[in-house]
């Protein structure tokens, strides 16, 4: 099913889908039973360093391509409900292989936030902010503009964004 473009959304100052990846860009858990789909640009890829990121993803952050819920499908499978559990939270793996995709945030309504590793195109996997880093591996980096001990304040996330949307453009 195709999710339209809303006109009262702004995607890098445009209406347009993405330019950096091939849409639509299609995304597959490690065992390939369940399929993502993006037809639109991300507003924002980070790096969380939080304890619960590095044991979700067994790994020392994990990376997410924050993604306009309009301009996200799930093609195949049926991704289940997992990991940390609450009312604000709900992460979503492969049924099977129980790949982390993606998370949805109540805090956060209209955007989804996926893995972008789950995509063969490593376009999105560079983080622009790291947040976090207060509970990070000693040894780990990130090529990250900016760092946050915790997660930005409101206030930056304007300027974040935007500075982004500017980096994105190139």
């Amino acid at each position: 099913m195709e999710r339209p473009v809303r006109p009262d959304r702004i995607y890098f100052g445009r209406t347009e889908p993405m330019e950096h990846a091939q849409s639509p860009l299609v995304g597959t858990c490690r065992c390939g039973r369940t399929a993502i789909e993006v037809r639109l640009p991300p507003i924002m890829v980070s790096a969380c360093h939080c304890r619960g990121c590095q044991r979700m993803s067994a790994s020392a952050y994990s990376l997410t391509a924050m993604i306009p819920s309009e301009g996200f499908a799930v093609m195949t499978g049926e991704p289940v409900r997992g990991g940390a559990r609450s009312p604000e939270i709900s992460h979503y793996f492969c049924d099977d292989c129980k790949s982390w995709m993606y998370t949805e945030l109540g805090m956060m309504p209209g955007i989804v936030n996926v893995r972008p590793t789950m995509f063969d195109n490593d376009a999105w996997t560079r983080p622009f902010i790291e947040t976090m880093t207060a509970e990070k591996l000693a040894w780990a980096t990130t090529p990250a503009r900016y760092s946050y001990p915790g997660f930005p304040p409101l206030e930056d996330y304007e300027r974040l964004l935007g500075e982004f949307a500017d980096a994105w453009r190139g």
